[in-house]
């Protein structure tokens, strides 16, 4: 067994049984005008990670590992977009509202694609959830069953928020999980830090982080 540099301890690799998911690397959060910035934050932050994102990806892809994408949307009709959802806080546009790159995280929209750098592959799984976890109300729990993928290496954004909470709920259904620390990025810089603190706490109570380095290294190797 392979194990990859990790914090608290080395990540127990099976590569046949490993997945990469990239959590909502969308335009709409972030791209310049886009909704992350209509709501006050500096998207320079999260745009930063593309390159580390990019490498992490092409490093899998060229591995052998499955690549796993996800997207934060919703239906044209809001159907599954709960009303405490759309409207929470004070934003100056809302989910479903015409923003700068069209309706705000409605499939279909520009704004709700994933960045052409790290756009998926023919053949690569795309999961589009309404909501933060990627789980919920989707088909990949499923997926990872009938392929057989039990250990999943998460990037995206945001790290507090849609990163976290799909850990979580993988973490829930047996999965181990390692998040790699350089390709996910907070509006927040202390609420990244916050997250990966909690992750890998009590001995990975809920998984590991690496830099992707490391995660890079341990697939060559």
């Amino acid at each position: 067994m392979t194990g990859i540099r990790a914090l608290p301890y080395a990540f127990p690799l099976r590569r046949n049984e490993l997945a990469l998911i990239v959590i909502d690397m969308q335009r709409d959060f972030v791209e310049p005008g886009g909704f992350g910035e209509s709501l006050g934050n500096d998207v320079s932050r999260l745009f930063a990670i593309v390159p580390a994102v990019k490498r992490l990806i092409e490093g899998c892809r060229a591995a052998g590992v499955p690549v796993i994408h996800t997207q934060e949307c919703h239906q044209p009709d809001l159907s599954d977009l709960p009303a405490a959802k759309r409207h929470r806080g004070n934003p100056r546009l809302r989910i479903g509202d015409a923003g700068p790159m069209g309706r705000i995280l409605i499939a279909g929209e520009p704004g709700t694609a994933i960045l052409d750098d790290l756009a998926p592959l023919p053949g690569e799984l795309v999961i589009e959830k309404p909501g933060k976890g990627a789980f919920y109300a989707t088909s990949l729990g499923e997926e990872l069953k009938r392929r057989r993928l039990t250990q999943l290496i998460f990037a995206g954004v945001t790290t507090e928020v849609c990163v976290q909470t799909t850990m979580r709920e993988a973490n829930d259904r047996g999965h181990e999980c390692l998040l790699a620390e350089d390709a996910t990025e907070s509006y927040f810089p202390e609420f990244k830090a916050a997250t990966l603190a909690m992750i890998r706490a009590q001995g990975a109570i809920v998984g590991w982080t690496a830099s992707v380095d490391a995660i890079l290294e341990a697939l060559d190797a």
